[in-house]
């Protein structure tokens, strides 16, 4: 039998470490860290996730806001807000959450988010970041999925990681977090040709394709280790509906180790955005921030590409 890497427990592991370093800032004169949530229309999902955010920051004494528009908010409006919450000191940390209505630019209005206060890690300056190795707010989920896997893992070197799945959003930017510890890593999606083949060589497979039970028992070598990011609500044989994962959670019991849906990578998003509000609020408060060498001293040399 696989073992059950326990998304809640790391969750609370991080949280206990996150209420520590506000409790830190609070005793060290400053006030609490700030997080303020925009929610435009009323998705239910979103409803459901926005009070689970906030519910979590009173848990580790983040002071939340919430700004609840209409539907029919306009562009222009929701980008005033941005631009307001963008000046005020007292917000460390601005969330949009999405979907947002079909006649608002989502790419735009994250874009809007002053990148210091981007803690949901969307903006294109922490994406250039992270992609580079130069620091910045790291998406949550893909943030989670690390703390998941070094826990199974610590040292990723030379691991032989196939991660399913391209979107900006948890494919693109886990890879990029998986090549900074030192994997070896091959990006795929549902269209990979060979792709049961590829995930077969895996030491770990990351599966964040959006595709209900993609991966089967024989896409598995013994001894892998599995971080399902997927989540979908399916319906069973009894009509009865229960959430799945993008991984055939039955059939990958020979692995070493897999994440559960839910339990698994789910708590951690949450976890780490509140860890991601306290980090834009030590970084806007002057701590934390890291001296750098040369983040190109890597970059090959352009004199051998001259001609004589």
């Amino acid at each position: 039998m696989a073992d059950i890497i326990d998304g809640r427990a790391i969750a609370r592991q991080l949280d206990e470490k996150t209420k520590a370093e506000v409790d830190a800032l609070v005793a060290a004169g400053h006030s609490a860290p700030g997080l303020t949530v925009i929610l435009v229309g009323e998705d239910p999902a979103s409803e459901v996730y926005v009070r689970r955010k906030i519910k979590a920051c009173e848990k580790v004494g983040i002071r939340s806001t919430e700004h609840r528009l209409p539907a029919d908010t306009s562009q222009e409006d929701l980008l005033a807000l941005i631009d307001r919450l963008n000046k005020d000191d007292d917000v460390h940390g601005i969330l949009c959450q999405v979907p947002l209505p079909d006649h608002i630019d989502t790419r735009l209005v994250l874009r809007s988010i002053s990148p210091e206060k981007d803690v949901d890690g969307f903006h294109p300056v922490n994406v250039g970041r992270l992609s580079t190795g130069t620091g910045g707010i790291v998406p949550c989920t893909p943030l989670g999925v690390m703390m998941l896997l070094k826990s199974v893992i610590p040292d990723l070197t030379g691991k032989d990681v196939v991660v399913i799945g391209k979107s900006n959003i948890v494919g693109k930017p886990v890879a990029n977090l998986l090549l900074d510890a030192e994997a070896t890593v091959t990006v795929t999606h549902i269209y990979t040709t060979g792709l049961p083949e590829i995930c077969r060589q895996a030491d770990v497979i990351v599966a964040a394709a959006g595709a209900p039970e993609l991966v089967k028992g024989h896409w598995v070598k013994d001894g892998a280790v599995i971080i399902d990011v997927g989540i979908t609500r399916k319906e069973g044989e009894d009509g009865k509906t229960k959430l799945v994962g993008d991984v055939k959670f039955d059939e990958v019991q020979h692995a070493r180790a897999v994440t559960p849906v839910p339990g698994g990578v789910g708590p951690m998003t949450i976890a780490c955005l509140l860890a991601n509000t306290v980090q834009a609020a030590r970084n806007l408060m002057g701590y934390g921030i890291a001296e750098r060498g040369d983040d190109y001293a890597d970059a090959p040399d352009r004199s051998m590409y001259t001609a004589d």
